[in-house]
């Protein structure tokens, strides 16, 4: 059976997580290692930004003044506020059953989370077409809308993804919120008391394990892609890539507060 690697990270900063989503991306599409998903957390609770994201779309300043940490993403989409969430990133080549383009390989990661869902007994859908227009413009936060191949319950999105394409593989990002901190939510998005925040985390829908949480979903994944999970650590290649980027990118100004286009097909949040 084909092995893939299953890295827990615990929780970490807000700029490391990043620096080691791209280092086994990189590795991975390399052949240096084999696919990975990776489960992590936020030491503190931290607001990532998509690629192409303005950075006006957040208040900055109160991002400043409350020792909000804020990161981009090497992946595209709209600004998340981590913080009491299971987060994850799956790394890959083009091979296999994730040998499709961005639509075909977001759908089928799709497929692994709903039904890790639908065995802990949530009643969930799956979007079934793209949003357009005026409906994905209206709001910079990623949990306001939701698009092909997400999931909700009663039309609340309960976990944002992100794909970025090379041509060698991609890199998907994704959150499960636990719980929603809505004051603070409003605070960083400028989002008035009296509009609607259609936002909840799992908590609201069910008595949340985390730990079962992670299983089911690593068990799903097993049984979609057909392949076995083995816990691993990042390689020694890939926890030295992971410091460079963090100290010449993920830790700058340059990259955090600025955006330069890139080519590389993206899609989420």
């Amino acid at each position: 059976m084909i092995e893939w690697r299953l890295i827990d990270s615990g929780k970490m900063d807000a700029f490391y997580n990043m620096a080691i989503d791209e280092a086994i991306a990189l590795t991975v599409m390399n052949k240096e290692s084999p696919p990975t998903l990776r489960f992590y957390g936020w030491k503190v609770s931290s607001v990532s930004l998509g690629y192409f994201q303005k950075i006006s779309d957040i208040d900055i300043a109160f991002c400043l003044e409350n020792n909000l940490p804020i990161v981009r993403r090497p992946t595209g989409g709209r600004a998340i506020l981590h913080g009491d969430e299971l987060t994850y990133s799956l790394s890959s080549t083009n091979s296999g059953s994730l040998s499709g383009d961005l639509r075909e390989t977001y759908s089928i990661i799709g497929n692994a989370f709903f039904s890790a869902f639908r065995m802990l007994g949530l009643d969930v859908d799956m979007m079934q077409k793209r949003q357009k227009g005026n409906v994905l413009r209206r709001s910079p936060l990623c949990f306001n809308s939701t698009s092909l191949g997400e999931i909700s319950i009663k039309g609340i999105k309960i976990i944002g993804s992100a794909q970025r394409r090379w041509r060698q593989g991609f890199l998907q990002q994704g959150t499960i919120p636990y719980s929603v901190d809505e004051q603070t939510v409003r605070k960083v998005f400028r989002i008035p008391p009296d509009h609607p925040l259609e936002m909840k985390g799992l908590r609201a829908f069910m008595e949340l394990n985390s730990i079962e949480l992670k299983e089911v979903i690593t068990e799903a994944f097993e049984r979609i892609f057909g392949i076995r999970l083995v816990p691993s650590d990042l390689s020694e290649k890939e926890a030295i890539l992971a410091e460079t980027l963090l100290r010449e990118k993920y830790l700058g100004s340059e990259w955090n507060l600025l955006r330069t286009p890139l080519n590389d097909s993206m899609q989420g949040w």
